[in-house]
């Protein structure tokens, strides 16, 4: 049976849109019942405090519970490996960070590829180390710190929260790059780092500023500079490592991903809400009393973050010889 031209072309303009549309329906109707956001770290970890908003703010966005569900373990690898295995369908969810390019080195025999099994969906924050030493050290510049540590070879213990954090890996990249050989001593865990340093125990120590900027206040701890490749808002006097060692830049970032093959519609809806909480004034205020500022982008440019990131951080770990606890 033939058909006029006219039907038939009406006939073949329906079926073409037939998927665009049924992209749209599945948008419009996710989710369909409560979403899971696995955070890969204990509670109270900074990937758990900035997971808590937005799981709030995407309920009430989008009508379904959004519920965090904490699986640490293996530097957060076992709450990866979860979301990896789980269905894409937009209802299991992943706080990333940026330990998970490290772990792509760090770790020798992972069940999962990051890159390839975990789409980027939306960045939340990114900030960078400060650069402490304990008042006792006799410099007050990178530079002045740079000599010292090369007429006083491996006699600086560089403390970190733990082998592979990103605290270490900034601190080896600042061997790497400034030819000096400092000698790491790892913690479970910053707060006894931190003790340790501010007692003098140890040295030196890189530190998110959220954990270190009230004992940077007090005078018990002396920042040399921040690792972000510009000054940082919140501490706009001390300068960037990079300003001494240029190229240098070392950041801490978290976001959100989803298993490989979430539809796209999915993940650039939950990016349009979560970028839209981004710039809600109470989430704000919340990232700023944390020691960083709101970070917004787009699926793709967070992909690009994560691919770079994790180039870089191989290098590093294959510098130092870094190996997972």
């Amino acid at each position: 049976m033939k058909l006029p031209r006219r039907q038939f072309l009406h006939l073949a303009v329906g079926a073409a849109a037939l998927p665009a549309l049924s992209r749209i329906a599945r948008a419009q109707a996710y989710p369909t019942r409560p979403v899971r956001i696995v955070v890969p770290f204990t509670a109270g970890s900074l990937s758990d405090i900035l997971a808590r908003p937005i799981g709030q703010w995407l309920s009430e966005r989008l009508g379904q519970p959004f519920i965090i569900e904490n699986r640490p373990g293996a530097g957060g690898n076992i709450g990866t490996e979860a979301v990896v295995k789980a269905a894409p369908d937009g209802h299991t969810l992943l706080v990333i960070a940026s330990s998970n390019a490290i772990n792509a080195t760090l770790y020798e025999k992972l069940s999962f590829n990051f890159i390839h099994d975990i789409a980027p969906v939306a960045t939340i924050i990114r900030q960078p180390m400060v650069m402490l030493v304990n008042p006792s050290i006799p410099t007050k510049t990178v530079r002045e710190f740079v000599a010292y540590a090369k007429t006083n070879p491996r006699k600086i213990s560089m403390a970190s929260a733990g082998n592979g954090t990103a605290p270490h890996v900034a601190g080896e990249l600042f061997n790497m790059m400034a030819g000096v050989d400092m000698v790491h001593v790892p913690y479970r865990g910053g707060a006894p780092a931190l003790t340790d340093l501010i007692g003098g125990q140890v040295q030196v120590m890189f530190a998110t500023p959220i954990v270190s900027i009230e004992h940077i206040r007090a005078g018990k701890l002396r920042p040399l500079a921040v690792t972000s490749a510009t000054r940082f808002g919140v501490l706009p006097d001390i300068p960037s490592v990079g300003e001494f060692l240029p190229g240098y830049e070392a950041s801490v970032w978290v976001g959100l991903g989803a298993p490989k093959n979430t539809p796209t519609e999915i993940v650039d809806q939950l990016n349009k809400e979560i970028n839209a909480g981004l710039a809600d004034p109470k989430i704000k205020s919340g990232l700023a009393d944390l020691g960083g500022g709101a970070f917004s982008s787009s699926p793709a440019d967070f992909a690009k973050l994560i691919a770079e990131d994790t180039e870089k951080w191989a290098k590093v770990v294959k510098f130092s010889g870094a190996k997972s606890e």
